[in-house]
């Protein structure tokens, strides 16, 4: 929003956001039954959930995949052709483990739509104040992180905890100027 070329940008949620900016419309949708979108030059997708949080595997499949890729289709039909998506690392379709399996489901099904710029980041470990958003805190992921602080430097960077606001403005900065599809790891978007 402090960018002076972006007009207006319009976030979609399962509920509205709780801040407000003049270039800011926060849209409360149900992702099964999208509403009509407006055109965007640009699409960021960044939804996603825990199993755990979810409470089943099919929950969790609702979300972190048929919600972000409804609204995918959605701005692909409306012209958008530019997308960013916070996937996670390990995606493949091939994995044994569920959660990665999902996500690769979710870059392959992107990847066949045709937008001309796909561009995929693939965090390690996000880091976050979670209960500043508003979001369950998990006793191991604190523990986890001030770990990850502490052997930092012995920890290769692809695998290192990163901030969400690095992948986001990693996301920034190579979805406008890429053509076609980009994959980046936890060390390429490390402030």
């Amino acid at each position: 929003m402090a960018d002076d070329s972006v007009a207006a940008v319009h976030a979609l949620g399962r509920r509205k956001l709780g801040i407000a900016h003049p270039k800011l419309t926060s849209h409360a949708v149900d992702f099964a039954a999208l509403p009509p979108l407006p055109p965007v030059d640009e699409a960021y997708l960044a939804l996603g959930t825990t199993i755990k949080v979810a409470g089943s595997q099919a929950a969790f499949r609702a979300v972190d995949l048929e919600a972000n890729l409804a609204v995918a289709r959605a701005v692909h039909a409306n012209g958008t052709r530019k997308l960013g998506l916070v996937s996670a690392m390990g995606a493949d379709v091939r994995s044994s483990i569920f959660y990665n399996r999902v996500k690769g489901e979710l870059e392959d099904a992107l990847a066949s739509l045709g937008f001309t710029t796909l561009v995929i980041a693939r965090p390690s470990f996000l880091a976050g104040d979670r209960e500043a958003l508003g979001q369950p805190v998990r006793g191991g992921e604190k523990l986890a992180l001030r770990v990850s602080q502490v052997l930092r430097p012995l920890i290769p960077s692809n695998l290192r905890s990163i901030a969400a606001s690095d992948v986001a403005r990693a996301l920034l900065v190579h979805v406008p100027t890429t053509q076609g599809r980009k994959v980046m790891l936890s060390g390429t978007m490390q402030s």
